[in-house]
C-alpha cells in the first residue's frame, strides 16, 4: 500500500485522487489557478473534503472556471447560484468569486499570466520543505502573507494568508508532501 500524507481520507476515493494526482503537483496554467483560487476561497471555514466533493458543482455553476465568464456574472447569477442544490450558499463568497476574477484578469494583463505574477513572490523554483508529521506543516508564511496583502490591495476578496498558502501547495509551488509520502519522491525526481 502506498504511504500518502496523513491528511487523506483514505475512505474517500475522490481526496485519495486529489492527493495522488493533484496536490502538490507544479501546474503554470491560469485556467487551473483560477479553478483552485476559487474553490480555496470557498473553503475557508469548510473542509477541503467538503469542497472536493461539490467540484462539480462549482465546475457547472462557474462556467467551468472560466475567468472571463465569472467576471461577467450578474447579481442574478449570484441569486441562481443561491437556488443550485450542492452549492455553497454564502453570498459573500459567491460575490467574491466575481470580484476576484475581474481582478484575476487584471493581474493576468499586467503580467502576462497569474503564475508569472506569483513568481515574483515566490522565483520560479518550487519551494521544497521536508515536514516529518502534520504537525510540521504550517497553514501560512511570509510568502503567503505577502501575496494575500497585494491581492487584497487589488481588490480580492476571502483571501488570506492560509488560503494563499493553501493555493501555493496545491498548484506545486511549495512542496508540503510528508517525507514518507510516495507523492515527495515523484516530485522531488521531476524537479
Amino acid at each position: 500500500m502506498k504511504k500518502r500524507c496523513g491528511w487523506v481520507k483514505l475512505s474517500n476515493p475522490t481526496y485519495v485522487t486529489y492527493h495522488d494526482q493533484e496536490w502538490g503537483r507544479p501546474i503554470f496554467t491560469d485556467a487551473r489557478h483560477v479553478e483552485y483560487l476559487l474553490l480555496e476561497t470557498f473553503q475557508a471555514g469548510l473542509s477541503w473534503e467538503t469542497i472536493l466533493n461539490k467540484r462539480d458543482v462549482f465546475r457547472h455553476a462557474f462556467f467551468q472556471f472560466n475567468p472571463l465568464q465569472i467576471a461577467k456574472a450578474t447579481i442574478k447569477d449570484v441569486e441562481r447560484w443561491m437556488q443550485m442544490p450542492g452549492m455553497i450558499k454564502h453570498r459573500g463568497k459567491l460575490l467574491a468569486a466575481i470580484q476576484n476574477a475581474n481582478v484575476f484578469l487584471t493581474i493576468q494583463q499586467t503580467f502576462g499570466s497569474f503564475h508569472n505574477y506569483l513568481t515574483q513572490f515566490t522565483g520560479t523554483n518550487v519551494i521544497h520543505h521536508h515536514p516529518q508529521t502534520l504537525k510540521d506543516l504550517p497553514s501560512q508564511d511570509s510568502v503567503s502573507v505577502a501575496i494575500s496583502q497585494d491581492l487584497k490591495k487589488r481588490g480580492m476578496n476571502y483571501i488570506g494568508p492560509t488560503i494563499v498558502y493553501a493555493h501555493l501547495q496545491a498548484i506545486g509551488i511549495i512542496d508540503d508532501h510528508l517525507e514518507d509520502c510516495f507523492v515527495k519522491s515523484e516530485i522531488a525526481t521531476k524537479s
